[in-house]
């Protein structure tokens, strides 16, 4: 795949930004390695990373006098980024605050691009992700299999989840239930509920309590859909910023500003992550793509030309499902803007996230 170009301003800046953090992090490791040679730190223990906040990271201690107990974190320069959902292992100080000196080997990672190209982790070890959609804002079918492709490539299991359940009327429930029978034709676990009414329709409660009981889960969606809503009826002691649509634009406003892990009383974790409206994949190469949609999976390596390109060329595979109704229509479109995109921001060099 052909790498992003950047503009002088582009490097310039990300140039800056790296030598500001190289800068941080050098005079970090000194104060660090300060406390080691001092014995400040206590004996090393398991830990779970639930809050990231940009050189700071709060751990919940899982062992030991403090377990369950909260520390603010550093983290050695070496370990790489750590995200929500890390388990590490730590040392304690004196005063309420720890170092991270290692991470454990992660057994997913969930991530996507930023603006500059970079790959950034979102969150790590989630047993599957929970999409959120709802009836307001208008769910997309384009929106959905960004998130859905992005599942796929990274093998962590997708569940759609419909909020809102509420807002459903004559005017939409058409276009509602073919869009979410369309999934579940395709396999996908569809449930539903509505977190300001509590109805979660026909044993739609057990079905969504199953849903998160004993496993790491994390909220992905554009703004607005009401992930934060939904984990305040899980987390009703829990303080969260809850945000409505905006009048002016009908999207949703941004409420949480850093993915962040919570425990259930009934077993199982919860991560929410900031709204996404556009979820990119742009720095994906065209297999991965054609992997990202379950249905095109088994065409692979169909087609008469090893290079098609899926544009009706003669002897294409998918191409030929689509026609025979084996992809549906709003599937192959959006399947092929994905492509499109994809080619059309890697040959301007530009990413969006």
């Amino acid at each position: 795949m052909a790498k992003r170009r950047l503009n002088k301003q582009q490097q310039w800046r990300i140039d800056k930004i790296q030598g500001e953090r190289t800068e941080r992090a050098n005079r970090k490791e000194r104060v660090i390695d300060e406390r080691l040679d001092a014995s400040e730190l206590g004996a090393e223990q398991a830990g779970l990373v639930i809050a990231h906040f940009g050189q700071q990271l709060d751990v919940e201690a899982l062992e030991g006098e403090r377990s369950g107990k909260v520390l603010r974190c550093y983290a050695r320069a070496n370990i790489g980024k750590l995200v929500t959902g890390d388990r590490v292992v730590w040392r304690p100080g004196s005063d309420d605050t720890g170092v991270i000196v290692a991470r454990q080997e992660r057994k997913t990672l969930l991530q996507r691009p930023d603006n500059f190209g970079q790959l950034k982790p979102v969150a790590a070890n989630i047993d599957h992700i929970i999409l959120v959609i709802a009836p307001e804002p208008e769910p997309h079918h384009n929106l959905i299999d960004r998130y859905l492709v992005a599942a796929e490539v990274t093998d962590i299991p997708a569940v759609i989840l419909l909020n809102k359940t509420d807002l459903i009327s004559p005017d939409n429930r058409d276009q509602i239930d073919a869009l979410l029978a369309r999934y579940e034709e395709l396999g996908y676990q569809v449930v539903r509920t509505s977190a300001q009414t509590g109805d979660q329709g026909d044993n739609g409660s057990d079905e969504f309590k199953a849903l998160v009981k004993d496993r790491t889960s994390v909220f992905v969606g554009q703004s607005g859909v009401g992930k934060s809503s939904i984990i305040q009826t899980l987390l009703p002691y829990e303080s969260l910023r809850v945000g409505g649509l905006s009048e002016s634009t009908g999207k949703g406003t941004h409420t949480t500003t850093t993915a962040r892990l919570f425990h259930l009383a009934t077993g199982g974790d919860l991560i929410d992550s900031p709204g996404i409206r556009e979820f990119g994949l742009w720095h994906m190469t065209p297999g991965e793509i054609e992997e990202g949609f379950r249905e095109i999976q088994p065409l692979i390596g169909h087609c008469r030309f090893r290079n098609c390109r899926h544009k009706g060329e003669p002897g294409c595979a998918i191409t030929a499902a689509a026609e025979e109704g084996r992809i549906s229509e709003e599937r192959m479109r959006s399947f092929r803007r994905i492509l499109f995109e994809m080619e059309e921001q890697q040959a301007r060099g530009l990413g969006s996230s």
